[in-house]
């Protein structure tokens, strides 16, 4: 296997832009495989809410990562680089092109450029920050890391309290900031990586959001937070899609607030997410209607 021969094709976007099809189409023509690079879809338990591929889509094309873990497990962005070079040399034998999708940013430039170790922290640190989010809430620690780490900061998902605590322990432990742990000397891969970035105009995009939102609880979306609700305190349900819904269960706002919230937060959840894609340089641009103008560069890249 030479693996300059070997291409990973990277479709990144924010939520509901159109991923799943477009993936399943690109997947269809090269004959191959596709990871999940959505850190929300790894936990089995979280169905709804992280509007994972249906069966029926899951049966059409082989899906890694997809439904690999418990809501019970630790897990983090060096992990899944680590599973997913591993995956990539297996998957490699096989086919000379493999999908990696999803809306995870982070994780994403883990798989292509590397993810610097960073040192063991003091525990002491990471209990202080649970005090204070309990004591003083979210924007708290929303202030905290605006002051300290302003890159990840504008980056980050910033109603996840367990990934704004975990940026606040990394820089006071470490004095560095989080964001400066995302590879500043770039891993070179020895196969060739390629970067398709999906997006709508704003005002579509956020009409599929709500509408997508619409479906998922048509489907039972408070039905599923409402069974989650017991173990809410967990990290991996720490994010939007549930936490709207388990704080209209703990009796702060009524449902049509909390359906209310759903939408606005997935929307700025987008925002974000497309704010740290569009920073990546090499990333190539396609609305997702665009099937065969993003073809005929894939594959010109390819030749």
């Amino acid at each position: 296997m030479d693996p300059k021969n070997k291409h990973l094709l990277v479709i990144a976007g924010p939520t509901a832009v159109g991923k799943t099809e477009t993936c399943l189409n690109l997947a269809g023509f090269f004959q191959t495989e596709i990871i999940s690079s959505d850190s929300r879809q790894f936990y089995k338990e979280m169905d709804l809410g992280t509007a994972k591929p249906s069966q029926e889509e899951l049966s059409v094309v082989p899906h890694h990562f997809i439904d690999s873990l418990s809501i019970h497990e630790e897990y983090d962005v060096k992990k899944f680089e680590h599973d997913t070079m591993q995956l990539l040399q297996n998957l490699f034998q096989k086919h000379d092109v493999v999908l990696m999708t999803g809306g995870s940013g982070l994780y994403i430039d883990a798989v292509c450029h590397g993810f610097d170790d960073i040192p063991d922290l003091d525990p002491s640190i990471r209990k202080q920050l649970i005090s204070d989010y309990g004591e003083k809430g979210v924007e708290y620690l929303q202030v905290m890391l605006e002051r300290i780490d302003p890159v990840y900061y504008n980056l980050v998902d910033r109603n996840n309290p367990q990934r704004l605590m975990r940026a606040l322990e990394v820089g006071i432990g470490t004095g560095k900031p989080y964001s400066s742990f995302r590879k500043n000397k770039k891993n070179i891969r020895d196969f060739q990586i390629i970067k398709i970035g999906l997006e709508r105009d704003r005002e579509e995009l956020y009409q599929r959001i709500d509408q997508r939102m619409d479906l998922m609880i048509e489907k039972g979306l408070f039905e599923e937070a409402e069974q989650l609700f017991p173990l809410r305190h967990l990290n991996a349900l720490q994010t939007v899609g549930y936490s709207e819904i388990f704080g209209f269960l703990e009796g702060k706002y009524n449902k049509g607030e909390a359906i209310r919230l759903l939408k606005r937060n997935s929307r700025r959840y987008a925002k974000r997410q497309l704010t740290w894609f569009k920073r990546i340089s090499d990333m190539k641009w396609f609305h997702p209607d665009q099937f065969k103008k993003m073809l005929d560069y894939i594959t010109s890249e390819i030749e």
